[in-house]
């Protein structure tokens, strides 16, 4: 009885610390997999902010000048939790959002929402109708390589529109993916350790690096 007794106090000390192990690896893992991520991210956003910065450095060189930014400070990052549009309307900020879309695999949003916002400053109206059919067959017909989700009507609408193209064309599925992005993606990437890091941290530029 006492030997058996023992037996059953070993057993369970030896499935408490074989639980304890599980439980420190599984933490372990999930530490991994969010550094992992982290550090995609950061890929990500580097690579957006190199790529938005690109058409600042020509401009900046025949001004005479050259700045390279390499991440906001966290002051600038802070700023586009106040509103949606605060986000947009920062370079960077849209860079990190983008960074952020692409994490979550529904770049097309924020993509389209562009595409229309160049859309909506074409003069020229053979520039107007060949930017139309472009955004049609990018974002809107069935199957298209970066299709978003908007309802059949509205399909229908843009697909007559566009025959004798206005700046309007696109105006109700703007407004649609706008909303999607704001009341969805926006939050989430405001409550990312992504943005966070951002907030955080202080800023470095290339040229600190390169000290």
């Amino acid at each position: 009885m006492q030997s058996a007794l023992f037996l059953a106090v070993q057993h369970g000390g030896h499935m408490e610390r074989g639980g304890r192990r599980r439980s420190e690896a599984e933490e372990t893992e999930k530490g991994r997999m969010k550094r992992t991520i982290i550090k995609d991210w950061k890929t990500r956003l580097s690579y957006f902010l190199q790529n938005s910065s690109n058409s600042n450095k020509r401009k900046s060189k025949k001004a005479g000048k050259h700045r390279n930014y390499f991440r906001p400070s966290p002051e600038e990052a802070q700023l586009w939790s106040e509103a949606f549009d605060e986000l947009l309307a920062n370079k960077y900020g849209l860079a990190a959002f983008r960074a952020f879309l692409k994490s979550e695999f529904c770049e097309e949003n924020i993509e389209f929402w562009l595409a229309c916002e160049d859309f909506k400053k074409t003069k020229s109206p053979q520039k107007l109708t060949s930017k139309a059919k472009k955004i049609y067959n990018d974002f809107i017909e069935k199957e298209a390589p970066k299709e978003i989700n908007i309802d059949f009507q509205t399909k229908n609408m843009i697909a007559q529109n566009i025959q004798e193209a206005t700046h309007n064309c696109f105006s109700a599925a703007q407004k649609r993916v706008y909303s999607l992005m704001e009341n969805n993606s926006y939050p989430r990437f405001l409550e990312s350790e992504f943005y966070q890091e951002l907030c955080k941290k202080t800023p470095i530029t290339r040229a600190a690096q390169g000290t």
